[in-house]
């Protein structure tokens, strides 16, 4: 999410004594760490984007970029000694939270009209980011995975062709949770967006959770009132006989 901090971890315990470390956002160097000699940030670059913001570990060579923005998404990649690995960062900036009973379906919209030549949509579910469908025109390729995560979502899965929406039918509660959706252009994300979609039961939705609280309280109030009328009459009763019975004996 936009203003986190994220590692990107070398997975090295320790650098050793002629390990070679560079990161690289881009073909842009923005730190390097050689453990016997030195180690560099270098968060002036790009216009200052990484200013203040990276932190390289000197035991490990793992970098951490701090207070994320959009503009510290992209491709980075390390390169230790003569390998080279790479980490696609997504900066997440726009959440919504959608509402489904259970049993019906929820549709969750790309926003877009018309996809073009190039693009690539990907639809993702879940904190391991399970990729569920997507529609890749470099390839000419749409892939529903509905038998991913124990099959949860099969047979249960709709990709529109024309606009990547996606529609999760007869859903249940194993539907809840994050969907993000990441789109490309050209090889590069320009937008990421998550979806938080609650699915509750058909007597416990958000507005019949409203409607059973209200009528509850109205049972509250009804009972109330029929109690005090209660003890009004007996005591109106009791008071009706004590004025009889004062009459008699007088």
């Amino acid at each position: 999410m936009e203003g986190d901090s994220v590692s990107l971890n070398s997975n090295l315990t320790e650098m050793k004594d002629d390990d070679v470390i560079q990161w690289r956002f881009g073909n842009t160097v923005i730190a390097d760490s050689v453990k016997a000699d030195r180690n560099t940030v270098c968060d002036d670059v790009l216009d200052g984007r990484f200013r203040d913001r990276l932190k390289l570990d000197n035991q490990t060579g793992s970098l951490t970029v701090t207070n994320t923005t959009t503009e510290h998404d992209g491709d980075y990649q390390l390169l230790i000694n003569s390998e080279i690995k790479r980490f696609s960062l997504f900066v997440i900036v726009d959440v919504e939270s959608v509402s489904v009973t259970e049993g019906d379906s929820v549709s969750l919209n790309s926003n877009l009209t018309e996809m073009k030549g190039y693009d690539v949509i990907q639809w993702r579910f879940g904190d391991e980011n399970t990729v569920i469908a997507d529609i890749n025109n470099w390839f000419d390729r749409i892939t529903v995975c509905d038998d991913v995560l124990d099959g949860r979502f099969r047979d249960r899965l709709k990709l529109d062709n024309q606009t990547g929406s996606l529609t999760i039918t007869h859903t249940t509660t194993e539907h809840d949770g994050d969907y993000q959706l990441l789109m490309y252009s050209e090889g590069r994300c320009f937008t990421s967006k998550i979806f938080r979609v609650s699915v509750y039961d058909h007597w416990c939705g958000p507005t019949e959770a409203v409607i059973r609280l209200v009528l509850s309280a109205l049972v509250g109030v009804a009972t109330v009132i029929i109690l005090v009328y209660d003890i009004r009459s007996r005591r109106a009763e009791q008071n009706q006989a004590h004025i009889q019975t004062s009459g008699i004996e007088t």
